[in-house]
């Protein structure tokens, strides 16, 4: 997600399924040997997978997040964040290579035993609802606009499709639940590929209309839902802050962090690589990560620098509000829905294993397990989407803890309990900052917003 949703969701679980000795099909040998098999992914075909996985609503929220750090302070944690998730995917891939173990279950297994495999399994599990959660919201805020977008424009705004939680309620029980209630669902995996595209669309978006939405920006906009929005934007507004320091800057790197989340698609892809060496794996992860910060940087700043500092936790947000019937804006609203429908389905594959894996072993698959596993996650997470008030709140808790753990802090840990290097070594010293990085960043983020909400209540 990231975050961020997953095109490798079979990939995922056909890996774990590896460590249990009954995936023929995996390159790794425990003495890093390549076992003979099929021509596996391309580079250019695994770098894609990899964008896809890195990819997702996080690119919503990170206009938000420069405009609570500056430009420069944003670009500075940008950068930080993204190199620190490759280094740290540096480390997974060692341990990969010094074990043969290629899921990220079986190396916290490995460092500490049964608790460090539960324990990834709810991080996982818990990333993975807070991923569902804001698609969820994405529907929620965006479908109603996305209706009356095509309809008159004297709709008054008090029609039952202008209800966000009714239309998720209906959405979720008529699609993503017969889609998520499959036992496989690997054609979504070719399907949700478009989620790529679709993100890309969007930034492209961003960048074009920053020239159509004047600064100060207008006065008296009427909002789909009727009503005027008064904006208060003056010329002082209108100029770009390098640095910004507030409450509100303790959800850009959780935000950041939230986006740049693959590390459990890393090891599935790294299975299916052609040729799959650690060195040609890195490689992947580099090219993937940098592509996928050049997008982010983009799509953040043409969105910051049309709205500033009014621009909302939710970017497609104030377009909705200044240009609600822009054809561009109408299509790339419709692309994001589409994204939404075809991602959530698949980010809950992984995360129904994982409970079913915590809660019941290695037993055989159950249908009745199976279905109450599906319905109690999908019901967490729509009660989360319906009352959580801001998207930016996902971001900010699930950022600060699941993705801090398994972006830092895990890695960290599982290289120095399974490495067999000092503790001077460069890697071993690297692996500690990396925890230290982790848990500092975790804790204030999670203190301040946690601070914010109690004094905001």
């Amino acid at each position: 997600m990231s975050v961020n949703g997953n095109r490798n969701a079979d990939l995922y679980s056909e890996c774990i399924a590896g460590n249990t000795g009954d995936n023929e099909t995996s390159p790794l040998l425990p003495n890093g040997s390549v076992q003979t098999r099929a021509k596996g992914a391309s580079f250019a075909s695994s770098v894609f997978n990899l964008m896809n996985a890195i990819m997702g609503s996080g690119i919503l929220g990170l206009a938000y997040a420069m405009a609570n750090t500056g430009i420069v302070g944003f670009c500075i944690l940008l950068v930080l964040v993204s190199s620190l998730a490759a280094y740290s995917i540096h480390l997974l891939l060692k341990l990969c290579d010094q074990t043969g173990i290629n899921s990220y279950e079986g190396l916290g297994g490995r460092a500490l035993q049964k608790p460090g495999k539960f324990l990834v399994g709810v991080a996982i599990l818990i990333q993975n609802v807070g991923a569902m959660s804001s698609y969820l919201f994405i529907l929620k805020s965006e479908l109603p606009a996305a209706i009356s977008s095509f309809l008159s424009p004297d709709n008054t705004g008090n029609s039952w499709y202008d209800d966000g939680r009714l239309l998720l309620i209906l959405v979720t029980l008529c699609v993503v639940l017969p889609l998520s209630i499959l036992p496989k669902i690997g054609f979504l995996g070719y399907t949700s590929s478009l989620a790529f595209f679709f993100m890309l669309y969007f930034a492209v978006v961003v960048v074009v209309k920053k020239w159509s939405i004047p600064c100060p920006l207008p006065h008296n906009v009427t909002t789909f839902s009727g009503a005027f929005q008064i904006s208060n934007s003056s010329d002082s507004e209108c100029t770009p802050k390098l640095f910004v320091i507030s409450s509100e800057s303790a959800y850009a790197i959780p935000t950041m962090a939230f986006s740049f989340l693959c590390h459990t698609a890393i090891l599935p892809i790294y299975c299916e690589l052609d040729r799959p060496t650690k060195t040609r794996m890195q490689n992947v992860t580099n090219v993937g990560i940098s592509l996928s910060l050049l997008l982010y940087l983009i799509s953040a700043l043409f969105g910051y620098l049309t709205f500033y500092a009014h621009v909302n936790s939710e970017l497609m947000l104030g377009y909705d509000t200044y240009l609600p019937r822009d054809i561009m804006v109408m299509t790339v609203r419709l692309a994001i829905l589409l994204s939404v429908l075809l991602t959530v389905p698949l980010i809950h594959f992984p995360a129904r294993k994982a409970v079913i894996l915590l809660l019941c072993g290695g037993r055989p698959f159950s249908w009745l397990s199976h279905i109450i596993a599906t319905i109690t996650i999908l019901g967490v997470v729509l009660i989360l989407a319906i009352f959580v008030p801001d998207i930016r709140n996902v971001f900010g808790v699930v950022g600060s803890t699941t993705s801090s753990c398994l972006l830092f802090i895990f890695p960290g840990i599982f290289y120095l309990k399974i490495s067999s290097q000092p503790l001077r070594s460069f890697d071993s010293i690297g692996a500690i900052l990396l925890v230290v990085f982790g848990l500092i960043m975790g804790l204030i983020s999670f203190s301040v917003i946690v601070i914010t909400w109690a004094q905001s209540s």
